[in-house]
């Protein structure tokens, strides 16, 4: 099924693609460019157990290869489409903090992905001190190890559903050695039975506040400050959480001086946070 939507919010799916903030989602060549010749971008997002294509169209309309019903119960939701980031955007006042007006110019378009707590604890765990390549290639020889075939992979041939945490929990140390995840293995291991046997209950801290939520996720091995603000941010979708690496120090300690006007931009230093990290990144 292909359903067309028209998005005149701020959505861009390159810049969402390059974020930093998921790890499955790719521009694709295939089947895109079969259909209308090749003159539209397409790009694959693989959630949990949900796959999808979409085709950029031009003109604020994309195509998305799922029912209206899929995109309504799901995709709706995961791309935050309820949410104005054009209306965030505007609290940025030009004169009063350049920079962060240019990053948000610059990076206008992406979006805070509401993405799954336990998909993206595994993943910032991966995550730690890998680059985003890296960090997506063992993510998906985790999903070929333990998850399931959910859609067909032009280049690859198969797209794999992430694990789940039992799939997660039964493996080996070697089978998790074998994804490339280094001494993050035992982490992720402990992660996997921690969510098993109910020591860590994840869909019961998203009635916790902030404070107790990052006090609980500093509890988990092998989960430090950076790991538990990008899940709060990324995987719980407050959008307040603002993690901290070392693009966004460097911004900080070169740009904000007298400190960021967190007090300005709550409860949305998230959304700003994306935008410095962006920048800066692609600034070098």
């Amino acid at each position: 099924m292909i359903m067309e939507i028209t998005i005149k919010d701020d959505f861009d799916l390159a810049k969402i693609a390059d974020s930093g903030q998921c790890f499955r989602f790719n521009e694709v060549p295939e089947p895109c460019d079969k259909a209308e010749g090749a003159a539209h971008k397409c790009y694959s997002v693989a959630a949990l157990n949900r796959h999808v294509y979409i085709k950029e169209l031009g003109q604020n309309r994309y195509e998305f290869d799922c029912s209206k019903e899929e995109f309504d119960s799901f995709w709706k939701r995961y791309f935050d489409l309820d949410l104005s980031y054009k209306k965030i955007r505007e609290r940025i006042d030009e004169e009063e903090d350049p920079y962060l007006y240019r990053a948000a110019e610059y990076g206008k378009g992406i979006r805070i992905l509401r993405q799954d707590p336990w998909e993206m604890l595994i993943s910032f765990i991966i995550s730690q001190r890998k680059n985003i390549p890296a960090i997506k290639a063992s993510i998906e020889k985790l999903c070929a190890l333990a998850g399931n075939v959910i859609a067909d992979d032009p280049e690859t041939g198969r797209i794999y559903s992430f694990p789940t945490p039992d799939k997660l929990a039964a493996l080996s140390m070697e089978q998790l050695s074998g994804c490339s995840l280094g001494y993050r293995d035992k982490y992720v291991h402990q992660a996997a039975l921690d969510v098993v046997s109910g020591a860590v209950d994840l869909s019961a801290l998203e009635k916790v506040g902030d404070d107790k939520l990052m006090e609980e996720l500093l509890k988990l091995f092998g989960v430090g400050v950076k790991v538990a603000n990008c899940e709060i941010l990324f995987g719980y979708h407050r959008l307040d959480a603002f993690p901290k690496d070392v693009w966004i120090n460097r911004v900080l300690e070169e740009q904000y001086p007298q400190g960021f006007l967190f007090d300005k931009y709550a409860p949305y230093n998230g959304v700003m946070q994306q935008y410095l990290f962006f920048y800066s990144r692609s600034m070098g």
